[in-house]
Formats: C-alpha cells, sequence, structure tokens
C-alpha cells in the first residue's frame, strides 16, 4: 500500500510513518519544512504546504491511503479548519481515502453522555481549551465535506511512549480504565491508524484508548 502522511515530522506523523514503514508499506511522507535527515528505505520524503490543496492532491496521486496528523502551533488553532478544509478537498480530488487524526473533544463523556469532552474540565482543563475546541471544528468540517474520510479521536491523553501493539476500539465515547485514565502512547495509536487503513472499517468517527 501506499500511504501519504501529512505532518510527518510530528509526535503522531512521525510515529505513523515507522508503522508503515515497519509493515512494509510505501510511504510520501510530506514536511512542512526540508526534513533534517534522510528519509528510510521505502519513504519519499517531500515538502508541502498543507493549506495548499492543488499543490496538495499532486502529492496525493497514486497513493492508496492518506493520514493527515497535522496540528496547529499554540496561538494559531483557528487555522485547524483551513487545513484540514483543504486537506479533504485534496484527498477528494485525488480520489483517496483520508484519515484524520483528530483530538478527543468531540467526544462524549462516560460519566456524563449528554456532555461532549470539549465542556469536561476533568479532560480538558482550561489551558487546552482553544486547542480542543479547534478539534471539534475540524470534526465539524469533516462532517460537512464530500471526501472519503474518517476521524480518529486519541484518548484526553496522548505522548510519546511504548509501542505494545495492543488498544482498545470505541465509537463516540471516550474510552477510561478503571480508574478514570484516559490514555494511549502515540506509538500504539500509530498502530491503530495502520490497523485501520489496512482494514477498512464503516464508522466515519472512532476512538482508542487502554
Amino acid at each position: 500500500m501506499k500511504i501519504a502522511v501529512v505532518g510527518a515530522a510530528g509526535m503522531v506523523g512521525s510515529r505513523v510513518v515507522s508503522e508503515a514503514v515497519r509493515r512494509g508499506h510505501d510511504l510520501v511522507a510530506v514536511f512542512r519544512n526540508e526534513p533534517t535527515a534522510a528519509p528510510p528505505p521505502g519513504v519519499i520524503a517531500v515538502r508541502g504546504d498543507a493549506n495548499d490543496p492543488d499543490h496538495m492532491s499532486r502529492l496525493f496521486a497514486g497513493a492508496d491511503a492518506i493520514v493527515a496528523a497535522t496540528r496547529p502551533a499554540p496561538g494559531h488553532e483557528d487555522t485547524a479548519v483551513r487545513t484540514t478544509t483543504a486537506l479533504l478537498t485534496a484527498a477528494e480530488t485525488a480520489g483517496t481515502r483520508i484519515l484524520v487524526v483528530g483530538g478527543a473533544a468531540p467526544l462524549r463523556n462516560p460519566g456524563r453522555p449528554d456532555r461532549l469532552v470539549l465542556d469536561s474540565p476533568e479532560y480538558v482543563p482550561e489551558p487546552f481549551r482553544a486547542i480542543a475546541a479547534a478539534s471539534a471544528a475540524q470534526l465539524d468540517v469533516c462532517r460537512g465535506h464530500s471526501a472519503d474520510w474518517i476521524y480518529l479521536s486519541p484518548p484526553a491523553l496522548l505522548e510519546p511512549g511504548h509501542r505494545t501493539g495492543k488498544y482498545r476500539r470505541g465509537a463516540t465515547t471516550l474510552i477510561t480504565t478503571a480508574d478514570g485514565a484516559s490514555r494511549v502512547s502515540a506509538e500504539d495509536l500509530a498502530v491503530a491508524v495502520l490497523d485501520e487503513l489496512e482494514n477498512p472499517s464503516e464508522d466515519a468517527h472512532f476512538t482508542i484508548g487502554y
């Protein structure tokens, strides 16, 4: 499978690239800036402007799947909608399914099904509300677009860690452990991304967690 990964330098994107290489796929790794190191075998590294749908659709040509793993810089959360719209449009032009790695904000609170994670301070402290709101807006953009998309919501805590190859998959409610924690390593999120690309589901929105 040929996979294009946008945001290949980021925490999630870099691990998706590594996981895809581990599984023997061909990669087009799209970087905002010139990559500082030579890519591993099987990876074509290119520069691309995620906000330019015409340019991105040319980079996506021939890809079997696209992973959008972009994240706005602090203070620029409002750009998430524009970037996501451009990538969806580019994917539609290329005729390729796109998996958007978003945020936990649009999931339901497991203890309060009438409340979104976005509105749950126990999961989204005030300093993170802007990026959380941006991820909720991202999903709204997907829902209103005609591209072939799927949206992956990570759990409340996503950070670098170890690859266990194990996770639980859910639909639109935040996954928590018995003690109320909601987390997964970026490495295992990448495992879930590749599992979905290799065996596509009919879900439009799903989540994972330990």
